[in-house]
């Protein structure tokens, strides 16, 4: 894994079988976004076996079977669906499809794993809300920087856990490398990846509600802007929000595509938690100017500070969780409602963030 290319991050932990062999088979749909790796890395170490690979486009599929060679390559989607022995679908595809593909998915009678953001409008959510009633099927969205890192992850059980108190208010930071060279044409048109606050903003959104507790939020504002690339002036490399949740928490995120090349990975990201009774930092890729190594959480509170490197410690629970989930209609991976509400927030603070032109902001804010 390249850890200065972020679209093909993908994670590789520690086995740990939920399930026998062949109890649960899956397949994969769609290659557009590297993610399709790490999701498929987490539930092969989970114990499902991926049993076959379907996208139009030949290159993509034979990059694919490099890395899992002995995945079946299927000549449509069909023939997916039409396989009784596949119980999920994982898909990475151009995020404008991932609502209809889902659709199509839970059709067929099997669960959906997708990347996130899982949808760029409203009305896809509403959709998927009602076929998931009307299936009693899974739509897992895959929010890596939460569920793929263990920093993040250890985060959540230190909270658990009462090391902070109540949780009061997160800030998140969620900068990107670009790479423009390097991506195709749909991920500089915003209707087709849905703005920076659908897109890379869901992580922010889903790591507030789940360390505060919250089940719902409101956005109170939220902003984009284009300070840098000028060759692609529908494109957004700067956004930010505020939101406020049901139990009263807040939060500011920033995410951005302004990575500078001597960063040594592809993203500073990280996030502070405070609490009641202390707080969390977690720096999720990189401690820099000092440790290359990812996976540090710094910790206060009443006992003193704390450090901890984490890189191989803490696993992924969320991948076997959710295959429990998909077999026992359980819920304790994620649950549905909250998978498909920071979705909506994403979307409802793409929605009405400002546009800032740099330019002339002042003037343009006072209207």
């Amino acid at each position: 894994m390249d850890r200065k290319d972020g679209m093909n991050y993908a994670p590789k932990g520690r086995v740990h079988k939920v399930v026998n062999e062949g109890e649960f088979k899956f397949a994969a749909i769609g290659l557009d976004h590297g993610h399709i790796y790490g999701m498929c890395n987490g539930l092969i170490e989970a114990g499902g076996e991926l049993l076959a690979v379907y996208d139009p486009d030949d290159k993509k599929v034979a990059k694919f079977c490099e890395i899992y060679n002995d995945v079946v390559i299927a000549a449509s989607e069909e023939e997916i669906f039409q396989d009784p022995s596949i119980k999920l679908v994982a898909a990475a595809n151009i995020p404008s499809e991932r609502g209809a593909l889902g659709l199509r998915v839970l059709d067929s009678g099997k669960h959906y794993f997708v990347d996130k953001p899982a949808f760029t409008k409203l009305e896809q959510v509403t959709a998927a809300r009602k076929k998931v009633a009307e299936t009693g099927l899974k739509w897992g969205i895959y929010y890596s920087e939460r569920l793929h890192v263990e920093s993040a992850v250890y985060a959540g059980q230190l909270i658990e856990e009462g090391a902070i108190g109540r949780v009061v208010q997160v800030i998140g930071t969620g900068p990107h490398r670009a790479n423009p060279s390097q991506r195709p044409d749909w991920f500089f048109d915003p209707e087709k990846f849905g703005g920076i606050l659908c897109d890379i903003g869901s992580h922010q959104i889903e790591q507030f509600l789940h360390f505060s507790g919250a089940k719902d939020a409101v956005v109170l504002h939220s902003k984009v802007a284009n300070y840098s690339m000028k060759d692609y002036p529908d494109f957004q490399d700067f956004g930010d929000a505020t939101l406020v949740a049901d139990n009263g928490a807040t939060f500011y995120f920033r995410v951005d595509w302004l990575t500078p090349d001597g960063l040594g990975t592809w993203g500073d990201g990280r996030v502070t938690i405070l609490g009641t009774d202390g707080y969390i930092e977690v720096r999720k890729y990189i401690d820099i100017g000092r440790d290359g190594s990812s996976n540090h959480l710094y910790l206060v509170n009443h006992s003193g500070e704390k450090h901890f490197e984490l890189s191989g410690k803490v696993g992924f629970p969320f991948f076997g969780e959710f295959i429990l989930d998909c077999i026992n209609n359980t819920e304790n991976a994620m649950t549905q409602e909250h998978a498909f509400r920071v979705a909506e927030l994403c979307i409802e603070a793409q929605e009405q963030a400002v546009f800032i032109e740099s330019a002339n902001a002042i003037h343009q804010l006072r209207k």
